[in-house]
């Protein structure tokens, strides 16, 4: 299988569990809304705003880690958004330990799924600089030829003073000639 075939697969994968544990989590809530009182529209309302803002607080986790910026109140708000989301599942479920795990699925399972998504973090290589120059590139060959000729220069003792590092090029920086270090 190719990567452009299993991207569309995971892709097509995510949407059909997205889309269904989304509508029976939302249909959950909706419904434990009506049943304890609540407009059937506030019931769509209180739908969508415990299930969205695990969706969103998860968007704002990943945005502040990336800023270096604390994630302790999202962390707790996402938290007791997820636990308001699976206590609407399993309130309205048989009360039986399967009855609570299978009405629990739905939730979880979205849950999940956003996790996966959002923690995906995309592998972006570093920028280059355009205009940065080479170590090999030197202006020196156009000023050639208006500069006199180097005259030899008197011999330099061949013992390097211990205290200077050895000298290397740097890859990002051009090589100056002439300068004493």
């Amino acid at each position: 299988m190719t990567t452009r075939t299993e991207s569309a697969v995971r892709l097509v994968i995510l949407l059909a569990i997205g889309t269904m544990a989304g509508a029976a989590a939302f249909t959950h809530v909706h419904d434990l809304s009506v049943a304890h009182g609540q407009p059937h529209w506030i019931g769509w309302a209180n739908a969508v705003a415990v299930e969205l803002m695990a969706i969103y607080l998860g968007l704002e986790i990943r945005a502040r880690r990336r800023n270096g910026r604390p994630v302790g109140l999202v962390g707790s708000l996402l938290v007791a958004f997820a636990l308001l989301s699976l206590a609407a599942q399993v309130a309205g479920a048989e009360p039986s330990v399967w009855g609570w795990i299978v009405a629990a699925v739905p939730s979880l399972a979205f849950l999940a799924l956003v996790k996966v998504v959002l923690s995906n973090a995309p592998i972006t290589p570093p920028t280059v600089e355009q205009h940065q120059p080479t170590p090999y590139r030197s202006d020196e060959t156009e000023l050639a030829t208006e500069v006199e000729p180097v005259r030899p220069a008197e011999p330099t003792p061949s013992v390097v003073p211990a205290a200077l590092p050895p000298r290397a090029v740097q890859p990002n920086r051009p090589h100056v000639v002439g300068i004493i270090r």
